[in-house]
């Protein structure tokens, strides 16, 4: 990106730092969370991987974790994909991605990292286009506003928690894009720190679904999954939160286990991870291009259409979901970070 055009969006973000409300914790679970989640819906569509709009949310998370006292910083890379056109041809689009890094120090060196992807879909060729597909102005409540608002509700409440093992918040880009974000963070980590990292959690895609659904790694261990997924499920059963993990009817995808996230590419390395979502599994295959079947969202209902991926339709179809999930992921696992991170007194 030229240098001149980064200075304007960083003269614009701080400008516009006195328009962010400061928005106190409620005493509700979920209640944070929601706020933000619509709140950066609504403040900054088309957060596409290396957007304006991307670069714009990313300072206003890095102020907000700062002014909860967080170490915070946003670190760029560059990406590109193949666009291709209506005739058929293609070509590459550059772009620079903006995450946003918060670490709440720990007394051990072992970290959990909690994650949830920033950007929104962007349109990879013309027909994404024609569909509606994605664009300057899709708001992405479900994908994935909402899984950055409970990340920043967890942030928050975590805040003066004093804890054993430390905990990573990245907010990732380019997930939309071969989650070339979250491969970029595992680069980055030494080898000792992929070591020291004993679980990914990742938010992504909390609204739509019937259920939350709680998925181990491929790679995760079974001790690990009965500590992380079930300890999540426990929980919920507890709550009389309605939560499930993937059947595994299909081979591809074994019980349990996971896919197609920004979880993968951890998973792949061998680092544990536990997805956190609610795009439902039917017939042990994830119905990740699609809402899930109902009178709201008829069959090939895509989930990054402009028209159906934002507040207003999902207010409309499912009154009080974005409240509801948002409490319920909220209360699932801020308890199992607090016992996974040993908190102390």
């Amino acid at each position: 990106m030229l240098p001149a055009f980064r200075r304007l969006v960083r003269s614009l973000t701080i400008g516009a730092a006195c328009l962010f409300p400061v928005l106190a914790q409620a005493s509700a679970p979920g209640v944070l969370a929601s706020e933000q989640t619509r709140y950066i819906a609504t403040q900054f569509p088309g957060r596409m991987a290396g957007s304006p709009a991307e670069m714009l949310s990313a300072e206003y998370l890095r102020q907000k974790f700062a002014s909860w006292g967080y170490q915070s910083d946003i670190r760029t890379f560059k990406g590109r994909y193949i666009y291709t056109a209506r005739s058929g041809t293609t070509n590459w689009h550059n772009y620079t991605g903006s995450m946003v890094l918060a670490a709440h120090e720990g007394q051990e060196p072992q970290q959990i990292i909690v994650m949830a992807h920033l950007d929104t879909y962007t349109p990879l060729n013309d027909k994404d286009t024609d569909q509606n597909l994605g664009g300057l102005t899709l708001q992405g409540v479900d994908d994935n506003a909402a899984g950055i608002g409970v990340m920043l509700e967890l942030a928050e409440r975590l805040k003066t928690v004093k804890t054993t093992y430390g905990i990573r918040f990245i907010a990732s880009s380019a997930e939309e894009v071969g989650m070339s974000g979250a491969q970029n963070i595992l680069r980055r980590m030494s080898p000792q720190e992929r070591k020291n990292t004993l679980l990914v959690i990742n938010l992504d895609n909390l609204i739509v679904g019937q259920k939350l659904w709680f998925n181990s790694g491929v790679s995760t261990p079974a001790s690990i999954r009965k500590l992380t997924r079930d300890k999540a499920l426990s929980i919920a059963r507890t709550k009389g939160i309605a939560a499930g993990t993937n059947p595994g009817h299909n081979p591809r995808y074994p019980a349990g286990t996971g896919c197609c996230n920004d979880a993968e590419p951890f998973d792949k390395a061998g680092i544990p991870v536990l997805s956190v979502e609610s795009l439902d599994w039917q017939n042990g295959l994830k119905n990740g291009t699609q809402y899930p079947v109902s009178r709201a969202f008829p069959q090939g209902s895509n989930i990054h259409n402009i028209n159906l991926d934002n507040q207003q339709y999902l207010d409309k179809h499912l009154p009080g979901r974005i409240e509801k999930r948002s409490r319920d992921t909220v209360r699932i696992l801020l308890p199992l970070i607090q016992d996974l991170a040993k908190a102390r007194s």
